[in-house]
């Protein structure tokens, strides 16, 4: 049975972030999850025990409304998630970090990084040294949501302030916020260059009926000052949690660390 989590203190009003972090060698490895997962998910912690066996440190949170952390998920933005993020990787994270970022957790995985280029500082002791991105699914609240939704999705969003959309990972379906779409078009990426200034892994199935593989080739057009590889899975679905899939991962985060070294 896992150790209950530490906790952090972010924003305001305070939101109680829940963080389970590893000791280890650097380059450290920081898990950022996907809308709606947690840190309990088969890729975050099979990241997790691969650093225990390996000695390398790690460190995986749950966004707030996601979780063990406080909140309500209804109420999260991709700015209070981005926050979050960076609030643990200032005051958690120390060393070179191999930034691991699931579908949203991609998205951002890349507004981290701007934002830790834009100005080192926000990192108290850490710096990124790459990025390993997993179905990355920047800009996904306007060009995969919105942009796909009806006409009457669209008006009972903007009317009612939310639209409970189904989901096909669980029996319950999920809000889709006014709030969330809004705010997301604060963070937009794609159509312009992104400069990371780290190495960028991306594993993308094609079979991969939330994020078509489609999406993931407009990052890597966008992200053309650095070095980038993709990896495309044939017959890999949106999560790519099979046994061979986490090989890839592991593998491709070994890889990398092996490349930035420390």
């Amino acid at each position: 049975m896992e150790k209950d989590p530490a906790y952090l203190s972010v924003g305001n009003p305070a939101r109680r972030i829940a963080i389970r972090a590893r000791e280890g060698t650097s380059p450290g490895v920081f898990w950022l999850g996907g809308f709606a997962s947690d840190m309990k998910g088969t890729k975050a912690v099979a990241l997790d025990e691969h650093a225990a066996k390996t000695g390398r440190a790690s460190i995986r949170f749950d966004y707030s409304g996601h979780g063990e952390s406080s909140e309500k998920f209804e109420d999260g933005t991709i700015s209070s998630w981005l926050e979050d993020a960076l609030a643990v990787f200032s005051s958690r994270a120390k060393g070179p970090q191999i930034v691991v970022g699931s579908s949203m957790g991609g998205w951002i995985a890349l507004l981290l990084a701007r934002a830790l280029a834009e100005n080192p500082s926000l990192a108290q002791s850490a710096k990124l040294a790459g990025l390993v991105l997993i179905a990355p699914a920047p800009d996904f609240t306007e060009e995969l949501m919105w942009k796909n939704f009806s006409e009457e999705v669209r008006k009972q969003i903007e009317t009612s302030g939310r639209w409970e959309r189904p989901s096909a990972y669980g029996d319950d379906p999920y809000p889709i916020t006014k709030r969330l779409i809004e705010d997301g078009r604060k963070h937009l990426l794609l159509g312009k260059p992104i400069e990371v200034k780290c190495p960028v892994r991306i594993l993308q199935g094609v079979m991969d009926p939330d994020v078509p593989w489609q999406h993931a080739m407009k990052l890597v057009s966008c992200l053309a000052q650095d070095d980038v590889t993709m990896t495309l899975v044939k017959d890999g679905d949106h999560r790519l949690s099979r046994p061979e899939d986490i090989e890839r991962l592991l593998k491709t985060v070994d890889e990398l660390a092996a490349e930035v070294g420390a």
